[in-house]
């Protein structure tokens, strides 16, 4: 692909470019994604079967910072961690760990996230992390896929009108402006960067 479609996403220059160096330094950014991913679940404000975090702000900055792969991959990295009983998600232990937690009331939302990085992590790769505007409009519908898919789950275990009113209605506002501060921070980056 030309250098106009895709470039390069900002953590990529804290990577060298080939090498056994290239694979560590990678590995070891997507671990520092995991424990971010970790650190804003458990920053929570709870609310019934679907508690507030900080999530559905750091999977977005992740993807627009580490770009498709790296921000998919991490995101895949952090869920392997929760299936394999590590106490990553916002209520383990207490609600119990690994895949049993996962089919859970957030299981919906939790498989989202690898979508929502996806998306913005595709954009960014597109130069969209560059513009917050456009920035915006890919975490606004990686934002949209999480709430269907956490709906949609959670609807099969206590149905419809109380998936709405638990797990999608009270987020909406905050949700929005966690994607707004998010999709401001990474094109201020960038212009700290190219300033420096």
């Amino acid at each position: 692909m030309s250098a106009a479609v895709l470039s390069r996403p900002l953590v990529s220059y804290a990577v060298p470019e080939k090498g056994i160096a290239r694979y560590a330094m990678l590995t070891f950014i997507a671990v520092v994604g995991t424990l971010l991913l970790t650190l804003s679940a458990k920053t929570k404000v709870v609310l019934g079967p679907v508690d507030m975090n900080l999530q559905t702000m750091v999977v977005p900055l992740l993807a627009a910072a580490f770009g498709l792969r790296l921000g998919v991959a991490t995101v895949l990295l952090y869920l392997a961690q929760g299936a394999m009983g590590f106490p990553v998600f916002q209520s383990t232990p207490e609600k119990g760990i690994g895949i049993v937690y996962m089919l859970g009331t957030t299981g919906g939302f939790l498989a989202g996230f690898v979508l929502m990085a996806a998306i913005v992590g595709w954009a960014a790769d597109r130069g969209w992390d560059r513009s917050a505007l456009k920035l915006f409009g890919a975490m606004l519908a990686g934002e949209v896929v999480v709430m269907a898919m956490g709906f949609a789950w959670l609807a099969t275990l206590i149905g419809a009108s109380n998936a709405w009113q638990f797990g999608v209605a009270p987020f909406i506002v905050t949700d929005l402006v966690k994607i707004a501060l998010a999709a401001a921070i990474v094109p201020a980056v960038w212009s700290l960067f190219k300033r420096a």
